[in-house]
């Protein structure tokens, strides 16, 4: 399916499931992301580790020089991966001085994979910061995405990002990831905790149902 037909298809779900909300723009965005970065011949060892992955973070958009920009501070969905498959996802937002691309570019996407129960536990504390606890190794993988993983071996979450066709390394180092409690109170109409949205399933949007088929396509189910 080719980015066109899907941004085609998402704007063609029921306005009921599909408001054109911020929360349901950030979650079409993330779900074009998954394409853009999966599809490519050469990320066969991404779609690999998204395999083995047990939650993704993922970022629609970078802006010049690499500051991560979101609609009014939204940036990232966090989605988790159980029995029964992708979950809904979380809304979390990104940010710091430190967080930039290391070449320089602009308006690319970027995705965490979170290939350790470690890794998915820190990222779902409110704030988690990138280096500040020694115990969660994060990795990042750049140009050579296709035949890189042994950088991410021993990884708890895995980060790499791309733009314009081309994957690029990324800073993360410093980089704090908060969870947006009031936007997923908005996409799912109550409160809810983002323990409860990523490990334990209990929520769900129509609108997130995209996201989570390509997620699966890419993943193997």
């Amino acid at each position: 399916m080719t980015r066109y037909l899907l941004a085609a298809l998402l704007a063609l779900l029921p306005l009921a499931a599909h408001a054109q909300t911020d929360e349901q723009a950030l979650v079409d965005r993330a779900t074009l992301t998954v394409q853009d970065l999966f599809e490519p011949a050469n990320a066969a060892d991404a779609r690999s580790l998204l395999r083995r992955a047990q939650g993704a973070l993922i970022c629609p958009r970078i802006f010049k020089a690499g500051f991560i920009v979101g609609g009014q501070g939204g940036g990232c969905v966090l989605v988790g991966r159980g029995p029964a498959g992708w979950t809904s996802p979380a809304f979390y937002d990104i940010g710091s001085g430190s967080v930039g691309l290391q070449i320089g570019v602009q308006d690319s996407e970027a995705v965490f994979l979170v290939l350790t129960e470690r890794g998915l536990h820190a990222l779902l504390d409110s704030q988690f910061k990138i280096g500040a606890d020694a115990s969660i190794a994060v990795a990042t993988l750049g140009a050579g995405v296709s035949g890189s993983t042994t950088a991410a071996l021993r990884a708890d979450i895995v980060a790499f990002a791309k733009n314009s066709g081309l994957f690029a390394g990324i800073s993360l180092e410093g980089s704090l990831i908060s969870s947006l409690s009031d936007w997923d109170q908005a996409y799912y109409g109550r409160p809810m905790a983002a323990q409860q949205i990523v490990l334990q399933g209990e929520a769900d949007n129509p609108g997130a149902a995209p996201l989570k088929e390509t997620l699966a396509r890419y993943a193997g189910g």
